[in-house]
């Protein structure tokens, strides 16, 4: 009886210790009021397949606060099917979407635990613009050619100007003392891939509006087809470059000493399996797939209901919904002074959509037969130009304050206002 007893004080002491020692996880919209209660349950019952299965769907669809949002998008399929209003099935799917795609980051950083920083690096690469990937081939299937084009575009120009300024902007009013640094050389090389993109981008459009093509309708579009493929071996000779041969060269700069120490006995530790973070990785991808379809059929209705042109839903809203969980994660970086890696979510975004996406889809087009090109039209290629060159002056310093931040800000509700007021001109126009 005495053994009995003492086997189970050890065990009580077991839980409390555990639980006393809960690894804290720092991800966006994420709170924790609830982790150390989920941990107990965890050590209580550890090989249980049904409580595990409670502990994925309280880490991946309760934990977060911006899982509040989650009902949305099935109301959003309801809506579609009761009463056709399209205005508010594109809002809800809008708003359905954004913890989506903020979950299906936190997924993909749970499974880069397990793979090592050169293949997390390559999934967060292929899931980071997984949202506005799965819009656009929706898109693509779907013939809306200008709305892939605009929503990519748009992405660029939100994680250049309003992502990098929010958090340029709440991380120089936190440290208003002194100009945050980054490393200058790695901003340098984005910098760079983004001209390179501009590039690839910018001949289309001249050759179109040029009237100077040889063969007229088809030299712009093998153009942009050859250029594609040209910037999508740019981009994996990219990866290889800042993964593999010049690591070093991508190091955070660390100012004080003794902030290694203090990250070392913060570091964090996986919440989920490698299985059960791929699994959640294809419902995820799934359910964005599906209510994606419902946001691209509403797209023109939204409009014509809303009075709101459909170049601004494009380059505005859609980037926006996708581009939430980077939005948050920026900024929480720049607040902990922890620049590089806001550097690598917003710059490196638009690098990974200017670089690869907008590229695959136009070889995604090929493979579908629609005539997906690189000609954004001369408005929207002027537009990208600008902020390039705006954000490649802002960076070349290697610093950062908060009027840098509110530079940029300013300079993305110039773009949107614009957008506002733009039209897309018609086929016989051009």
């Amino acid at each position: 009886m005495g053994s009995v007893e003492k086997t189970d004080l050890e065990f009580e002491q077991e839980i409390l210790v555990s639980s006393s020692h809960v690894p804290r996880k720092m991800h966006s919209f994420e709170t924790s009021p609830f982790a150390p209660l989920a941990h107990v349950a965890q050590v209580l019952t550890p090989k249980r397949p049904r409580n595990r299965l409670l502990m994925n769907i309280y880490i991946i669809l309760i934990k977060g606060k911006i899982n509040v949002l989650l009902p949305f998008g099935p109301l959003a399929v309801l809506l579609h099917y009761l009463t056709g209003k399209h205005g508010w099935v594109f809002f809800f799917s809008l708003l359905g979407i954004i913890p989506l795609a903020e979950r299906l980051g936190y997924a993909t950083e749970q499974l880069a635990f397990y793979t090592g920083p050169t293949v997390g690096g390559l999934l967060n690469a292929t899931f980071g613009n997984a949202t506005e990937m799965i819009i656009s081939i929706y898109a693509l299937k779907n013939g809306m050619i200008r709305v892939v084009q605009q929503s990519l575009l748009g992405s660029i120009l939100s994680n250049m100007l309003l992502v990098l300024g929010c958090a340029f902007f709440t991380g120089g009013i936190l440290h208003c003392k002194k100009d945050q640094v980054f490393n200058k050389a790695a901003a340098v090389v984005n910098s760079g891939l983004l001209l390179m993109a501009v590039m690839g981008i910018v001949f289309p459009a001249v050759l179109h509006f040029t009237h100077s093509e040889v063969h007229f309708g088809k030299s712009e579009l093998a153009l942009s087809r050859f250029s594609s493929c040209i910037m999508l071996v740019a981009y994996a000779s990219y990866l290889v470059f800042q993964l593999k041969s010049h690591r070093s060269l991508y190091a955070p700069i660390d100012e004080e000493g003794g902030q290694n120490e203090k990250d070392s006995d913060e570091e964090e530790v996986p919440e989920i399996t490698t299985w059960e973070a791929i699994c959640w990785l294809s419902v995820l991808t799934v359910w964005i797939s599906l209510l994606s379809g419902y946001l691209v059929d509403a797209i023109q209705g939204a409009s014509d209901s809303l009075n709101m042109p459909v170049a601004f839903i494009s380059v505005i809203l859609l980037p926006i919904v996708g581009n939430a969980a980077e939005h948050a994660s920026a900024i929480m970086f720049a607040m902990k002074d922890k620049l590089d890696i806001t550097l690598g979510v917003a710059i490196g975004s638009s690098t990974q959509i200017s670089m690869f996406v907008i590229p695959f889809c136009v070889v995604v087009g090929w493979a579908m037969g629609q005539r997906m090109d690189l000609n954004f039209q001369l408005f929207e290629t002027a537009t990208l130009f600008i902020t390039v060159l705006v954000v490649a002056f802002m960076l070349q310093e290697g610093t950062a304050n908060y009027f840098k931040g509110l530079m940029l800000i300013l300079c993305y509700l110039i773009v949107a206002a614009s957008f506002f007021v733009h039209v897309d001109p018609s086929n016989d126009d051009d």
